[in-house]
């Protein structure tokens, strides 16, 4: 017990390390383009990209922030661009949920790099997929014009903002523009594209190119205010709505203009009076271990996140690698799937490493989903996934076969889909425990998650043998110290991508967050969901199986708006 309790007292004090480097990390990126940059914001008058996202929401409700940590780390050949330029999630305004995206003009006068296209085309994936209101609070100087080739020609790329502003116009989805700063060249088009224009005088600009430009090009000389300032679209152009005389008076009207928006059907979902977990949520730093292959309960912390600590545990004794069962998270009901991490026994005597999906596993999680889908349960995947299980044995098994059935199941699964990575997420196993390629609805990282193709060791000795081979083809020997020393390097390069903050950076997940505000974060993320009815049932791809002298086909059955798997089989003729 004692042992036990060090391990615990061991285990916190490195979570704690972890979310201290979180904070300051965070800390510098709330800097956005340094004290300077931001001094010269308030000196014109304006807020800063943080004080109007404050300002606008509800006093005392949460802002649920995504991609802080995007671009984390890059570009820093061009200076670095803290959170992508952009500084966006989830608040509320007039007590409804929207999607705000607030352009941070103190980063390279909030020009938009690769990433920043990236980071705004998930703040609109999300508003999509969600229904929710989408409020842009504009100050951009455009495309970041060194990097034009990467940001501007692509279907992924700064075009793409605007093909969305149509599309969600097309869905019933509400914009509201607020130019406060620079909008210009194809940027101009998002505020036009919007349902409402409200433009801050003296400071917001909207054109097709700036004065600059329009003298090297047709020799007229022009002001900017004269060229489209507030004053010009709302009187000459008819181009804006509203103008106003501060950043204040243009966010106080956009509270007035969602206050009066109308209600869109919910999806439903079932949520009763929320209980707080009967277990202390503070030992979820103690129970994941310093060590990241070192076994541990997920049971435990399943139990600190949920209701009450209940957690009803679907076919409980059969592909025990993988947790799967229901319970309620702030009220919410959920089905959560989470790979247990400790070492399980089956009843036909195999001992199961944790973090592993074995074949019934496997099989048990994809029939654990489509129950959820049929009941409109939205899904929880907790992931701490070193792989698939390998080998003859597993092989034999048709490994392959249950994995994609899994897999299958997740990628066509329509309810909502929230993941949480704990602690690893490996290869294939990222994927079948709906990892960002299949299309979660929020994605989240605690500060000691690891993601990669596959453990940090097992990859550097896999390149090392390479390099070692193909040096030996050459006719070249490398000495053992060499080798140990090109080892620990490649080492430390693998492990610096398999960080959550490189992962962060490059949108692999939304946001690294404290484990102790997963059970908060995942409510918020169910809520939005919640206002995006379900609207197509849920089917399987088509399967052929050929097993003996027979063809099985599965084909999707309709039926209720659920699909489900008739078994049709052909003797083989």
């Amino acid at each position: 017990m004692e042992a036990q309790q060090l391990d615990m007292n061991r285990n916190e004090d490195a979570m704690r390390r972890s979310l201290s480097t979180l904070k300051q990390r965070l800390a510098i990126v709330e800097q956005g383009g340094g004290k300077k940059n931001l001094e010269k914001v308030r000196q014109r008058g304006k807020l800063t990209p943080r004080e109007r996202i404050a300002y606008l929401c509800d006093k005392d409700t949460p802002f649920t922030e995504i991609g802080a940590f995007a671009a984390y780390g890059m570009y820093e050949e061009h200076g670095g661009c803290p959170a992508a330029g952009t500084v966006g999630g989830i608040g509320y305004i007039a007590g409804r949920q929207c999607m705000i995206v607030a352009n941070d003009m103190t980063v390279k006068a909030g020009a938009w790099f690769p990433m920043t296209g990236k980071k705004n085309l998930r703040l609109q994936e999300i508003a999509m997929e969600n229904h929710l209101p989408v409020i842009y609070l504009v100050d951009s100087a455009g495309v970041y014009l060194p990097m034009q080739d990467e940001i501007f020609p692509d279907k992924e790329h700064f075009g793409r903002i605007f093909r969305n502003n149509a599309r969600m116009s097309a869905m019933g989805i509400t914009q509201i523009a607020a130019v406060m700063g620079s909008c210009v060249a194809g940027g101009a088009y998002l505020p036009i594209m919007s349902d409402e224009v409200l433009m801050v005088e003296g400071n917001g600009s909207i054109f097709l190119a700036g004065p600059y430009l329009v003298k090297a090009a047709i020799g007229e000389t022009i002001d900017a205010e004269t060229l489209g300032g507030a004053v010009t679209h709302t009187e000459i152009s008819g181009i804006a709505d509203y103008k106003f005389s501060s950043d204040e008076e243009c966010l106080d009207h956009i509270k007035k203009i969602v206050s009066k928006l109308g209600h869109p059907a919910n999806a439903g979902f079932d949520r009763v009076a929320a209980v707080a977990p009967a277990k202390d949520p503070g030992e979820l730093y103690g129970i994941i271990p310093e060590d990241s292959t070192r076994p541990y309960d997920m049971v435990e912390v399943i139990e600190r996140i949920v209701d009450n600590s209940v957690f009803d545990q679907y076919k409980e004794d059969y592909g025990k690698s993988i947790l799967c069962g229901y319970a309620r998270i702030d009220g919410w009901a959920v089905g959560i799937v989470a790979n247990q991490r400790k070492i399980v026994k089956s009843k036909k005597g195999e001992m199961q490493m944790g973090g592993v999906i074995y074949n019934d596993s496997a099989d048990k999680a994809a029939r654990f989903i489509m129950n959820c889908n049929q009941k409109k349960i939205p899904l929880i995947f907790l992931q701490d996934v070193t792989g698939f299980m390998v080998g003859s044995r597993s092989e034999h098994a048709g490994i392959i076969k249950d994995g994609a059935k899994l897999v299958n199941a997740v990628a066509n699964s329509v309810v909502p889909k929230i993941t949480v990575i704990v602690g690893n997420s490996y290869g294939a196993g990222n994927y079948a425990m709906c990892g960002k390629a299949y299309d979660p609805r929020f994605i989240y990282a605690w500060p000691n998650a690891k993601i990669a193709v596959m453990g940090g060791e097992q990859a550097a000795k896999t390149l090392l043998q390479i390099q070692v081979a193909s040096l030996k083809a050459k006719g070249e020997e490398i000495p053992a110290a060499e080798e140990a020393k090109l080892l620990s390097e490649i080492t430390a390069k693998y492990n610096s991508q398999t960080t959550p903050y490189y992962a962060a950076a490059r949108l692999w997940v939304d946001e690294i967050i404290d484990p102790l505000n997963t059970r908060k974060i995942i409510s918020e993320s169910i809520k939005a969901a919640n206002q995006a009815p379900v609207e197509s049932g849920f089917s399987l791809v088509v399967f052929l199986l050929w097993s003996g002298f027979s063809l099985c086909v599965i084909l999707p059955s309709v039926e209720n708006g659920f699909n489900s798997c008739v078994f049709q089989v052909w003797e083989w003729v």
